[in-house]
Order: C-alpha cells, then sequence, then structure tokens
C-alpha cells in the first residue's frame, strides 16, 4: 500500500490485507456482494472486515487467502485459535450468570423491628414494592424470551466483529415484547446532516440485506430494508391499496374530509403540532413518535443513483405484519427507536462502531497459522525422512526395465554392496524449534489480548505458589473484562428501559415513571466468589453492611441467590442470637416474633377479679399472720 493510500479509521489494522488494500473496492475479490451498488460507499468498509472476521472464526482464512492470490493459501492450516480466542473471551464477559435488578427491590419484603412505642414496624422504602413488582415482570419476561441465549448470540458477535445489535417488538398476540438479534452487517444508522457527535443516538436505523432470487416462485433478486424513523406524530392512517395493487398506509378522513387523530391524541392550539401523552411520562405531552417501515426492491428497479438511503418508494413493495397492518410508516405509539447497538469495546471520540477481540492480534493469528502449516510439513519430514542410499540394489520393473520408485516403508529390506550406505535427513530439530516458536506466540497472544496464559488456560496450575499470585497474574484480565462490561453497561439499561415501557404502550404493565434496572454479571474468575464471600461476613459482623447489601453482594459475586427479600426473610428466621439481643434491647415480645417471621402471639386470657367486701383485704394482698403474745418483763 503506497503512502498517499494510507487509511486511519476504527478498521486500520485491517490494512495489511490484500482483501483490504483498496479503501474504495474493500475485499472487491473475495466478498463481490459489498460493492453493489444499493450497499452505501461508506458501509463498504466495515461489511468487509465483518466477511473477513467471519472467515477467521470459521477456519477459512486460507480460503480466503487463496481468493485474494496466495497461491499457497489453501495449503494453510487453520485450528480453531480464532474460534477458541472469541469464546474464551465471551465465557469471561458473560461470567457465570446473567441476572436483572431492579435497585430497592430487595427491601420490599423486608420489615424491621417494631418500635418501643407501640408501632407496627418500619415500613418498606418508597419505590421498594414498585421495584420488587417490575423486577419479577422482568424476569418473567426474559425468561420467556430466552434471555440468556439471545446474550449470548449477540455478545458473541461483538466479540467477533466489534459490534451487536438487539432489536425489539410488540407481539400483539402473545402481549409481550419480542427480542431478536440481527448481524451488525445488516445495521445502518443514519444520523441527521450537521450530527458532530454519530456516538449520540441515531433519528433513523435501516435493516437491509439482499434477498436471492427463487425461480420456483418466481422471485427475483431483491433488497429488504426495515427502517425505524423518528418523526413528528400525525394523523391516523389505515392500510389501503394503490391502483396498481400494492400495499400502502393512507391518512383517515373525518366525515368533512378533515385528517382523523389516534384516540388520545391532541392537536396543540398554539403550535398546529399533534401531541401525545405517553403512560412512561405521564403530565409531559410529546410531539415525537416512532415509524416503522418494511418493503422490498427489485435489484434490477435500483440504478447507480440509488443506495440504501435512496431507495424510491414508488418501487417498494411493503410487507404486511399478521395482524393485517402495512408496514408503511406505521406508528409504533413510542417515542423512541427499539433498537440497541452494543459495541464491544467503548468508542473513541465521535465514534459509533467497536473494535473486535480479534483486531489487535490478526497479524499474530496469521503467524499462528503459518509456523502451524511448517510445523506440520516438519512433522512429516521427521515421521518419514527422507533417506539417501548409495550402493544399494534396486528392485526393477520387468516390463519397463526401470528401477521401481523407493519408498520408506515398515519391513523395506536392501541389499547395499561393500561400500554402499544409507543415510536419514533428520528434521527433528526444526520441529524442536517450531514447537517453541508456537508456544512463545501463543504466549504473546495471551498477553496482547489481556486473556493471559491462565486465563487462556495454557498456564500450569503447579507453578503458581499462591492464590494471591494468581490473583495478580489475572489482573490484566480483570481489566480486559471491566473495560468491555463498562461498555455495555448503559446498553442494557436503555434495552430494560424500553422492554418496561413497550409493555406499558402495549396496556399490560402499569403506567408510571421508568424504574431503573440494569443487567448484573456473573463472576468471571474463581477468586471473586472467596473474596466477596470474605468481605461479606467480615462487613456485616463488624456492622459496616446491612443484611440486604451483603446479600445482594453474594447475588451479584454469583452464589444462587434468586431472590434477595427472600433470602433475607429466610436468614432471619434462623437468626435466634440477634433474636435474643433485640428481647434483651426493645423487651417487647412481639417485636421478636416479627424478627422471626412468627405470627403474632395469642393474646393471654385474663382472670375477673372477686369485688373487695368492705373490712375484708384485697384478694391480691399479702397474707397476714396473727399478732403474737410477748411476754410481760418480771416485777
Amino acid at each position: 500500500m503506497r503512502l498517499r493510500e494510507l487509511v486511519i479509521d476504527a478498521w486500520s489494522w485491517i490494512n495489511y490485507k490484500p482483501a483490504m488494500a483498496d479503501p474504495q473496492r474493500p475485499g472487491h475479490s473475495a466478498f463481490p456482494e459489498v460493492n453493489h451498488s444499493w450497499v452505501p460507499e461508506s458501509d463498504r468498509r466495515r461489511l468487509a472486515v465483518y466477511k473477513l472476521l467471519a472467515a477467521y472464526d470459521n477456519n477459512q482464512a486460507g480460503q480466503l487467502a487463496a481468493v485474494t492470490g496466495d497461491d499457497h493459501g489453501l495449503e494453510r492450516r487453520e485450528l480453531g485459535d480464532p474460534a477458541k480466542l472469541i469464546d474464551t473471551t465471551l465465557g469471561y464477559l458473560l461470567g457465570a450468570e446473567q441476572t436483572i435488578v431492579v435497585p430497592g427491590a430487595e427491601h420490599a419484603e423486608h420489615r424491621g423491628p417494631a418500635g418501643t412505642d407501640g408501632d407496627e414496624g418500619d415500613a418498606p422504602p418508597p419505590g421498594a414494592v414498585q421495584a420488587a413488582n417490575l423486577q419479577e415482570r422482568l424476569r418473567t419476561w426474559a425468561e420467556k424470551e430466552l434471555w440468556p441465549l439471545r446474550i449470548q448470540q449477540a455478545e458473541r458477535c461483538a466479540v467477533r466483529c466489534g459490534d451487536a445489535v438487539y432489536t425489539l417488538a410488540w407481539e400483539p398476540a402473545k402481549e409481550r415484547v419480542l427480542l431478536r438479534t440481527y448481524d451488525p452487517g445488516f445495521y445502518f444508522p443514519e444520523w441527521d446532516d450537521g450530527e458532530q457527535d454519530s456516538s449520540e443516538y441515531p433519528s433513523r436505523i435501516h435493516f437491509a440485506w439482499e434477498l436471492p432470487a427463487d425461480p420456483a416462485r418466481g422471485l427475483k433478486d431483491r433488497v429488504r430494508r426495515i427502517t425505524y424513523e423518528l418523526g413528528p406524530i400525525g394523523a391516523a392512517t389505515e392500510p389501503g391499496i394503490t391502483k396498481d395493487g400494492r400495499a400502502i398506509r393512507e391518512q383517515v378522513a373525518g366525515a368533512d374530509g378533515d385528517p382523523v387523530l389516534t384516540v388520545g391524541d391532541t392537536l396543540h392550539p398554539v403550535a398546529g403540532t399533534v401531541q401525545r401523552t405517553y403512560p412512561w411520562a405521564p403530565g409531559r405531552p410529546s410531539s415525537t413518535t416512532c415509524y416503522l417501515t418494511d418493503a422490498e426492491w427489485l435489484l434490477e428497479d435500483l440504478g447507480a443513483s440509488h443506495d440504501l438511503y435512496s431507495l424510491p418508494p414508488d418501487k417498494a413493495s411493503y410487507r404486511v405484519r399478521s395482524d393485517g397492518q402495512v408496514l408503511d410508516r406505521l406508528d409504533l405509539m413510542c417515542d423512541f427507536i427499539p433498537v440497541v447497538h452494543v459495541p464491544n469495546t467503548i468508542p473513541d471520540g465521535g465514534e459509533h462502531w467497536g473494535k473486535s477481540s480479534l483486531g489487535s492480534v490478526l497479524q499474530l493469528l496469521d503467524e499462528l497459522a503459518a509456523t502451524d502449516t511448517d510445523s506440520a510439513s516438519a512433522s512429516a519430514t521427521t515421521g518419514t525422512p527422507i533417506v539417501a542410499l548409495s550402493g544399494a540394489r534396486l528392485p526393477i520393473d520387468r516390463t519397463t526395465g526401470q528401477p521401481l520408485p523407493v519408498r520408506v516403508e515398515a519391513g523395506t529390506v536392501w541389499q547395499l554392496s561393500d561400500t554402499g550406505r544409507m543415510d536419514a535427513l533428520n528434521t527433528s530439530a526444526q520441529l524442536a524449534e517450531l514447537r517453541q516458536r508456537i508456544d512463545h506466540m501463543l504466549t504473546r497472544l495471551a498477553s496482547n489480548t489481556r486473556l493471559t496464559t491462565a486465563g487462556l488456560g495454557s498456564l500450569d496450575p503447579a507453578s503458581v505458589p499462591s492464590g494471591y499470585a494468581l490473583q495478580l497474574a489475572l489482573g490484566p484480565l480483570d481489566s480486559l473484562i471491566s473495560a468491555m462490561r463498562l461498555a455495555r453497561a448503559h446498553k442494557y439499561v436503555l434495552l430494560l428501559r424500553m422492554v418496561q415501557r413497550l409493555h406499558q404502550a402495549g396496556q399490560v404493565w402499569p403506567a408510571g415513571e421508568s424504574l431503573p434496572a440494569r443487567l448484573v454479571w456473573g463472576a468471571h474468575t474463581p477468586t471473586d466468589r472467596t473474596t466477596v464471600l470474605a468481605d461479606v461476613v467480615q462487613g456485616y459482623v463488624a456492622g459496616v453492611f446491612s443484611l440486604e447489601t451483603a446479600v445482594r453482594m453474594l447475588q451479584e459475586a454469583g452464589y444462587p441467590i434468586d431472590d434477595v427479600a427472600g433470602e433475607i426473610e429466610r436468614i432471619q428466621k434462623r437468626a435466634f442470637d440477634q433474636a435474643a439481643r433485640l428481647a434483651d434491647a426493645t423487651g417487647d415480645n412481639s417485636a421478636v416474633r416479627e424478627y422471626l417471621g412468627l405470627p403474632e402471639a395469642d393474646p393471654v386470657p385474663t382472670v375477673p377479679l372477686i369485688p373487695v367486701q368492705p373490712g375484708q383485704p384485697a384478694p391480691d394482698a399479702p397474707p397476714t399472720s396473727p399478732p403474737q403474745a410477748h411476754p410481760l418483763p418480771p416485777a
């Protein structure tokens, strides 16, 4: 690549590849579909990078090299190192499990001890019951939508390609939100003109891909595009049909011919805009909504002037949803785009795309594959050595009279003359050197990816002197996982907020302000549990941590605690020592029974008192003894 063609961007680490040598037509020989006319020129390089990384993941880097002119590409040995690197990184990122947590939910069922002034105990903190209800709803929804499976699909793509995409859609038949993942190669965000920071949320998002021809069904090559777009709220629409039989949406007209508003929408008397109050923003009318369009175009109808962002509307064939709604700017009744883009790394300032975990070590993976290929060749000559014969009597082909080819096989015997000799080429030294080079590159790979030799499983456990030394060795891995989880933290908060709001829009969850919910990752190293458990025990015994905080820390560390409030209740039912101290401190048996989760005790029956008669002692008065006579003193 000449200096004047040097390109520095989010994918500069791929410039050394011949398939990416031309920035204007990347992968033109290996991936010709990337350079079709409908693909925006600004996205072609990104799509080529995704395909190249997929080739490495599937052990097809040699085939890719052969397509781009490497005559020895098909001889390349690929032993699954890129796939192992992706899966190992993914395993540490996800941890043991993923849990949806709504802050404050652990306080919903917990009651404090009753006070000495006769009150009935501490009520839950404000919002605790709502947080617990939301947490239960989100976990139920996640179970139905196969949440761990969807996360695995999306995050593996993010680790490999650098980006992943989730989409949310309300399904009226199931009365819940559907969660789906898309390949980032189908994802095309679009920002308004003049937008300076592409890390901001785009106002328009497209998903597009080609559909191959199907002669049996009479279908030609097509392009399908799904578009989410934010725009001002308009009049109500309904499915319709054009004169040529195409399904579209058309405005609903009233008796006088004027447009009709959707039920619940109002017209602002001054601004003249249509406003709508969403269930998650009571008292705050909005004039923005999200429109969904799903259409197809024939490739033969698209010219050089048409790309993804400028497809001709008059050539579109709009799809129809299962409930009969035509997907032509269908109002989704929400003021946000239900799409979440998840980057693998924290993007640079002004960037939108993440970086693949293979990006920085792709050349090292090439070197490792080349060394594996050389090692295979050396092992072939070591297992079946090259033999030189001198003075040997070789067998003759009786038909042709020519010597037969000589092969080194078990049981082969050659007759040598008095001066004959046989020499074998020994390549075991080269093979040992190649194996040492492989070990060196694996160590370099573990260091450069920050997975460490311990994280990749190549470290001998017997060589670690102590657990503290292992913890120090895993330090780079801890920082890597922390950075990757930080890049995703806000994205999953946003996704769970969208899930809550779409259920509110579907009128199956109660209206109200959205509560924050987050995804808690499991522990990624075996030392985390031991450390957290020691900290929790020491902090709780010393009175630094509350029981709620202690149990939540154990849950986030990966301990099998499904419900924090339920776990606290079970702990208190067996905390007899604390109950005894509570009784000594307050002298209130009802507070002790409430702390242990026991029902209130039955009242003690009282015995009616006998009325006291005049001149008689009270029934509860102590008995008196008759007066004793004292002897008189002597005269």
